[in-house]
């Protein structure tokens, strides 16, 4: 039976692939990238099989991105901005998928440098692709307006990735600030993009009732 294209069907397909998002990102950014991080030798001659799963948890936040954008292109096609909006996401997208590279060589070493520099340069390139998807997420909160407070945290989290992303460039002290960044990222993200995840699922696309 085909799935009708309504924007009741578009807002949920949208909110249920940010959840994806969310707990595959979680899982592989807090277990396996730490992991790495932190015993670098011994997670990949121990754990190498956690490390296959994160990596294919990052395949999926590519994949379910683009869904996401697609989604939320054709649930708010008539806005000017919405385009715009989309290619930005798909860049990220885009980006985030080149970087995946550098994880699937971190099994083929075994030194802890090397271990080390290759996550490295995965996060340097996912990186920049956070710099469009922070431009996507301003855009998508001047697309979407309502709910207000929603839209608000959204353009904050978009200029907070954008922020992050020039400081690590050009900040040569950045690690002095890391954590002042990364609350200043994680904050209003979790906020917008949580709410307007679950204000898909529950109100998103469902026609408003007219004042009597």
């Amino acid at each position: 039976m085909p799935i009708n294209n309504t924007p009741r069907t578009l807002a949920l397909i949208a909110g249920i692939s940010y959840l994806i998002i969310f707990f595959a990102a979680i899982f592989a950014n807090f277990f396996v990238l730490e992991a790495l991080l932190n015993a670098p030798e011994e997670t990949i001659s121990k754990s190498h099989m956690m490390v296959r799963f994160g990596i294919m948890a990052f395949l999926l936040t590519a994949v379910f991105d683009v869904v996401v954008a697609w989604a939320l292109n054709e649930l708010y096609k008539h806005h000017f901005l919405s385009q715009l909006s989309t290619l930005f996401r798909m860049m990220h997208a885009a980006i985030m998928a080149v970087a995946l590279f550098a994880l699937v060589q971190t099994l083929e070493v075994t030194e802890a440098k090397d271990i080390l520099h290759l996550v490295k340069l995965f996060n340097t390139i996912w990186l920049i692709g956070l710099f469009f998807f922070g431009i996507h997420l301003i855009l998508l909160g001047r697309i979407i307006k309502s709910p207000k407070i929603i839209a608000l945290f959204l353009i904050i989290a978009g200029l907070m990735y954008m922020a992050d992303t020039a400081a690590h460039f050009l900040l040569a002290n950045y690690q002095s600030y890391s954590e002042v960044f990364l609350a200043l990222v994680a904050i209003p993200s979790i906020f917008g993009e949580m709410s307007f995840a679950i204000w898909l699922l529950i109100k998103g696309g469902k026609p408003k009732l007219a004042n009597p």
